[in-house]
């Protein structure tokens, strides 16, 4: 099929939309989270890994996506992703188990890996050097910065007027205009010759993917379970594995030169951290003004678009500011705003109402994190030859989803644990004050209905938004002890890399 020349806007498009499908695909299904949960019977811990099977493969396979995409040619690598992510949505959609879903949301981020660092490097060889190169990369960071919004408004009006399952069905006319036009109005990239680092990538993925199990597991089943143990000392085994693989490849997946640089590795634990605090929030909060406050999938959409946009204002601070003040002043405000909005949050109650006890702390914790997203990225690529700057940044990228799975698993470990403690002392007091329809109610589903199951998850948010605030707090050390970029180090970034991929 011949390509059609002289539409860079259409070739412009179908890159946008790639991008934009990838990022608002986590926000879209979070505000589903609570109808899923009641369609495939889900426990809130095992519910976690809808977020977390899309985020760990994602992640894990990340680089490996990108450097596919320069050995084997960036628009086909582009087309195999959006397709394998758009048969996994379809998968998604269809599920009638809690496993196949799973499956699916694995599946899908696999999809991602592949199909979004392509995207990002489609644009330096679609579109020439210069100020029509900057326009299109100006175009798919703007998609990538407001696809989590977006994602909140449709995940709540296809759930609340369709069904859940659309989140996901909604991928797939997308994904089959997109693959259709890509080799309409988008050329082909030349191969560079190089190896793929198939072991790295998956003792990564696997190692991480085990830890997070361990985790979960834990939360329901305690720390003395032997499938809890062995999946620790699997994590533990797969991800020596990984170094000694990453130490010994010629081409490796995660390239450890990269950790030796103090401001870069400070960089990534930041990200880590926040990450693993931010996944938990939005989880945590979904739940809770759905479940607790009683707002529909749209309502609980519109209530998060505050944060949206407090994100996007410390994100046009810092970038504006950014050159004058260096990153180390916007991380640590930053980091310290996130740690005190999550800090606040500990003290959600079931009667807490949306302006009293919700948005406060999210418009606090929102531009803490919108302080962080540029500097961040500025700071991983300082000092990085021009040749690594997409290394750099796809690495931290990758924190940031893995980060993201392991802070989740870890806060429902905390909130498993206080759950079920509170439900304890809630039982007593269900079993005096409640009528035989809610006893009959609680017979068959073991779960305690309102209003002593929502004492019992709120509880369960409150304690698990303490470890949150603590990994906030390490994110803020370490812009205090860590971070030491130079003037000099700014200035020579000048275009070494463009926007990150999301």
């Amino acid at each position: 099929m011949p390509r059609r020349e002289g539409h860079p806007g259409i070739a412009l498009a179908v890159i946008a939309a790639c991008q934009l499908m990838v990022v608002l695909d986590a926000t879209i299904v979070n505000i589903a989270l609570p109808h899923i949960q009641d369609a495939l019977k889900f426990s809130t811990t095992d519910l976690t890994w809808v977020v977390s099977a899309y985020t760990l493969t994602f992640g894990g396979l990340l680089l490996l996506g990108a450097r596919a995409g320069d050995i084997l040619g960036r628009r086909r690598v582009f087309m195999a992703g959006i397709l394998l992510f758009t048969f996994a949505s379809l998968l998604g959609g269809l599920a009638q188990e809690p496993w196949q879903l799973l499956a699916a949301r694995a599946l899908q981020g696999v999809g991602g890996a592949i199909a979004s660092p392509t995207a990002l490097a489609l644009i330096t060889t679609t579109f020439p050097e210069g100020p029509e190169r900057n326009r299109a990369f100006g175009v798919f960071a703007a998609v990538s910065a407001g696809g989590g919004a977006i994602g909140l408004l449709a995940g709540g009006m296809l759930t609340d007027w369709l069904d859940w399952r659309w989140v996901l069905f909604v991928n797939v006319p997308i994904g089959v205009l997109i693959a259709s036009l890509a080799p309409l109005y988008i050329s082909e990239s030349e191969r560079h010759p190089g190896r793929f680092d198939i072991a790295g990538a998956l003792t990564s993925t696997a190692g991480m993917a085990s830890l997070v199990y361990g985790f979960i597991r834990a939360s329901e089943n305690g720390w003395r379970d032997g499938l809890t143990l062995g999946s620790f000392g699997a994590a533990l085994m797969l991800l020596i594995a990984f170094v000694l693989t990453e130490t010994r490849a010629k081409e490796p997946i995660t390239p450890l030169r990269m950790f030796a640089d103090r401001n870069r590795w400070g960089t990534y634990v930041i990200m880590l951290s926040l990450a693993a605090a931010m996944f938990g929030m939005f989880f945590y909060i979904v739940l809770f003004v759905q479940d607790v406050l009683g707002y529909s999938a749209i309502e609980a959409g519109l209530a998060f678009l505050p944060v949206t946009v407090a994100i996007a204002v410390g994100a046009g601070l810092s970038q504006r500011f950014l050159p004058a003040l260096g990153p180390r002043p916007f991380m640590m405000a930053g980091t310290g705003l996130v740690a005190i909005g999550l800090i606040w949050q500990t003290f959600i109650r079931p009667d807490s109402s949306y302006l009293g006890g919700v948005l406060g702390p999210m418009l606090v914790f929102g531009f803490g994190m919108g302080l962080n997203f540029v500097t961040a990225t500025v700071t991983a690529v300082s000092g990085v030859a021009s040749h690594e700057a997409g290394a750099a940044s796809g690495l931290l990228n990758a924190m940031q989803q893995v980060g993201g799975s392991l802070g989740l698993s870890i806060l429902t470990t905390v909130f498993g644990s206080a759950a079920k403690d509170e439900a304890k002392k809630q039982l007593p007091k269900f079993l005096t004050g409640s009528s035989p329809e809610q006893k009959a109610q609680f017979a068959k589903t073991h779960q305690l209905p309102a209003p002593w199951g929502h004492e019992v998850l709120a509880h369960g948010i409150s304690t698990a938004f303490v470890p949150a605030a603590a990994m906030a707090g390490a994110a803020f050390l370490t812009a205090l002890l860590v971070i030491r970029v130079r003037k000099s180090d700014l200035d020579s970034l000048s275009g070494a890399a463009g926007p990150g991929i999301g």
